[in-house]
């Protein structure tokens, strides 16, 4: 079966952040700023949402969607936005940047002040899950961001988020119980959690983890009608997530291709 358009994109993303290429494009560009609990990332689309170019960078300056490292953050924002800057051949103004769903006003103002201290001026704030959906093409439905530091779900009506919840449950509690269970150091979990010929060996110890984001989601489900959910963020990558969250759910569930790029994308082609 062919793939979707959407995830088409998602891959010629993929590729181009790993290669540091940047494609041909004339016209208006679009810019994304995801400050995420794991990474930061920044993408650049055209006119008609095609991946031009992306930059990505393991980052610890944000924790549950508030900034803990103002000066760290913007700081290697600058570094990605000069990086980009240079490959592209042009400067890059205006920049969209995206929120998890219960932050507070002062945190949003914070964020916003990351970015623009980078040099960027913030056209748009986004929901993350309003980003998420528009990178997958969903208008209706559920939609799990499986973070570093928790797991959202927003539910999507015609386009329009009519529910949200957040629970402090994400990647950083499965290298957690990774480091516990195995006994080694934080740093040396996460290196092993992210290495595919690990996943299998990984998720054995991880899956109560997942089984208990299963559970939130499955409670947050209990009183709204959803056909599908659909798994975004980078701690969903492994091979079985969406099986664990199908069978608690009893949902058909969805996951993506390069789950932690979902976001991002979404931010920059809502970019004015």
């Amino acid at each position: 079966m062919a793939e979707s358009a959407e995830f088409q994109r998602l891959r010629e993303l993929a590729t181009l952040i790993r290669t540091g290429e940047c494609r041909a494009h004339t016209g208006v560009l679009k810019v994304g700023v995801d400050l995420g609990t794991a990474n930061i990332a920044v993408v650049v689309v055209d006119e008609n949402n095609v991946p031009v170019a992306g930059i990505t960078c393991a980052s610890t300056v944000v924790k549950d969607g508030v900034v803990v490292d103002y000066l760290t953050a913007s700081r290697v924002l600058t570094r990605l936005k000069l990086t980009l800057e240079e490959r592209l051949g042009q400067p890059l103004s205006m920049a969209a940047t995206a929120i998890p769903p219960g932050i507070s006003a002062g945190n949003i103002k914070v964020i916003v002040n990351v970015v623009e201290a980078a040099g960027f001026t913030v056209g748009q704030v986004l929901d993350e899950p309003v980003a998420a959906a528009s990178a997958l093409n969903i208008r209706n439905g559920a939609v799990v961001d499986v973070g570093g530091g928790t797991t959202g779900m927003s539910i999507l009506q015609d386009g329009e988020v009519i529910f949200s919840a957040d629970e402090p449950t994400g990647g950083t509690h499965m290298t957690l119980v990774l480091a516990g269970a195995l006994g080694m150091s934080y740093e040396d979990a996460e290196e092993m959690k992210k290495d595919p010929s690990q996943e299998s060996a990984v998720f054995a110890r991880v899956r109560p983890v997942v089984e208990k984001m299963a559970s939130l989601t499955s409670h947050w489900l209990a009183s709204q009608s959803v056909e599908s959910v659909y798994l975004v963020g980078g701690a969903s990558s492994f091979t079985e997530f969406a099986t664990v969250f199908s069978k608690e759910t009893g949902k058909q569930v969805v996951p993506s291709v390069e789950p932690l790029l979902v976001t991002p994308l979404g931010i920059a082609m809502n970019a004015r």
